[in-house]
């Protein structure tokens, strides 16, 4: 047996690899197909109508919550690394809850909460001694500024902890220097410490627009026409696939555009040093500039968790104090919930592992293994309605088949939700991937080769050898596969089958009714849930190193 033979994956996990690569390939390649197979006279209209709009409005949408992700997220997480103030040891993880709350929550919540009528503007007229919203009112939120603002406070976590992280790895020894050159603390920071976060910033900026490009429910309440609304208006209400595919093919460039982005930012975020470097002691605040300190840190929590958090405890509380309980429909929706969350989890990870078990068997062909790898990682990259368009039309041919082929009645697979889990699963396996791959990089080969050489085969190997030692990389790719399939929404309202509700499209429905009866206990919900990878995320990402490497920038 040759060293390269102990390391090689036989036929069925190589060809398993390939054809779930393929599978997050098909719908793309489907969308492109559907957008031209139509001919060029179908993009008149939708140039002349539907396009720049829609077009502009998402452009407009990504720079304005571009501009507030990095404002916030960069402040804030070089005021927790460089000063010591009151709360800092609570908040430098509490920055990180607003990733607990779905866009769609938080709009939701605000619609309520800033209402003309509702508690904050009550309160404010009560202050001023006013008597009538036609006496004072606050801007309306259902505008693009407001859009921004929402989504801008519910994703500046993904810039903060990118930049947290490097700032937390920046040597002590860089801003002394800038200091003894005679910079200011200001200057230190605007010419030492931002341009080696750069790259990190550039991986969370492009992680942050990737969710605002998949958002559909926050922008729909919020009465912004982006290209993923215009995507679902265009299908649901038109009935037009067509013309819905052609909207995505323009929304992949806007993909394409960013996920180079973070490719870029992650190029260029290698260090590596054999010195063991001082990491940065933060300065203590005194007086008024620490309690400004606290308070301009605790206020994006305020805005992006507790108080629409607190929004739902509160009218949850009221729904069940009243009498109201809990619908048999609400709870059926929970048990839908949990059952395609569960079964979205369950292909993703196992997905997941054929992949990165083949990419760690490369055996004579390492390229074509890492290629299958970062094509089955795309997914994460790609919207939720560009997904279901992709997969709506060789869903709808495999069906018919299987139908004619038995005898069946009806669409088996759609209707079974086959096919909304192998959409979230695509969407998700990235996250499965990579912990894995993570978790097998850090398994010494040599442990591989004793057990190949004892006789066991490559699936023995990892059912015996390697799947003990991935059990915490598991864990945490099936955590955050199960919770981000809870939350999902475009592809779950595009694909559900008929009558099937999970909580986030039962929340869609009453906010798009004007109902919040139950939206707030559904809302609720899926924030709990929510908390669990935040809480993980806090403890993996966040914590103190003691001894940090130098960094020399590649």
């Amino acid at each position: 047996m040759s060293f390269g033979d102990l390391h090689a994956a036989g036929p069925l996990w190589r060809s398993a690899s390939f054809a779930i690569a393929i599978g997050v390939l098909a719908p793309v390649l489907t969308l492109a197909w559907l957008a031209f197979g139509s001919g060029v006279a179908h993009w008149g209209p939708l140039f002349a109508h539907v396009l720049p709009q829609a077009a502009l409005n998402t452009a407009v949408l990504l720079a304005g919550v571009g501009v507030l992700v990095l404002v916030i997220g960069t402040g804030c997480a070089w005021l927790v690394t460089a000063c010591d103030f009151p709360g800092r040891r609570v908040l430098h993880w509490a920055l990180l809850l607003p990733l607990a709350m779905p866009t769609y929550i938080v709009a939701f919540a605000y619609l309520d909460l800033l209402h003309p009528i509702g508690p904050v503007q009550g309160a404010i007229r009560w202050a001023l001694g006013f008597d009538s919203p036609r006496q004072f009112r606050l801007p309306d939120l259902r505008s693009m500024p407001g859009a921004i603002f929402v989504l801008g406070f519910v994703l500046y976590p993904y810039v903060y902890m990118t930049a947290r992280a490097m700032f937390m790895t920046q040597p002590a020894h860089l801003m002394e220097a800038a200091r003894t050159l005679g910079e200011s603390r200001r200057g230190a920071f605007f010419r030492v410490a931002l341009p080696l976060a750069r790259p990190a910033l550039a991986v969370g900026l492009s992680l942050a627009l990737l969710e605002t490009l998949n958002d559909i429910g926050a922008s729909e309440f919020l009465g912004v026409n982006t290209l993923t609304v215009a995507v679902y208006t265009t299908w649901i209400t038109r009935s037009d696939l067509a013309g819905a595919a052609q909207i995505a093919c323009a929304m992949l460039f806007v993909v394409v555009a960013l996920v180079w982005l973070e490719r870029n930012g992650r190029r260029h975020q290698r260090f590596g040093s054999t010195q063991r470097m001082r990491p940065m002691q933060p300065r203590r605040l005194h007086g008024w500039t620490a309690w400004l300190a606290t308070a301009t840190a605790a206020l994006p929590v305020m805005i992006g968790f507790a108080a629409p958090a607190l929004y739902l405890v509160w009218e949850s509380s009221k729904r069940l104090r009243q009498g109201g309980g809990i619908s048999q429909g609400l709870l059926s929706s929970l048990g839908n919930t949990l059952a395609l969350a569960a079964g979205v989890t369950v292909v993703a990870v196992a997905a997941g592992l054929v992949v990165a078990w083949a990419a760690r068997s490369q055996g004579s062909r390492p390229n074509r293994a890492r290629w299958q790898a970062r094509v089955a990682a795309l997914g994460y990259a790609v919207p939720g309605t560009v997904l279901a368009i992709g997969l709506l039309t060789p869903a709808l041919a495999f069906d018919s088949a299987l139908a004619n082929a038995f005898g069946l009645a009806g669409l088996p697979l759609m209707g079974a939700g086959v096919v909304l889990v192998v959409a979230c699963a695509i969407r998700f396996l990235a996250m499965p991937v990579g912990g894995i791959e993570a978790g097998l990089a850090r398994i010494p080969p040599a442990i591989e080769q004793a057990s190949r050489l004892l006789g066991e085969t490559t699936g023995g190997t990892l059912r015996r050898v390697h799947l003990p030692l991935l059990q915490p990389a598991i864990a945490t790719g099936a955590l955050l596969v199960f919770v981000d399939a809870m939350k999902e929404l475009p592809a779950t309202l595009l694909l559900r089958p008929a009558n099937f509700d999970t909580l986030a499209t039962w929340l869609y429905a009453e906010a798009a009714r004007g109902t919040y009866e139950e939206g707030a206990i559904a809302a609720l919900a899926i924030v709990a849930a929510g908390l669990l990878p935040v809480v993980l995320l806090a403890r993996n990402q966040l914590g103190t190193p003691s001894a940090l490497p130098g960094p020399h920038q590649t």
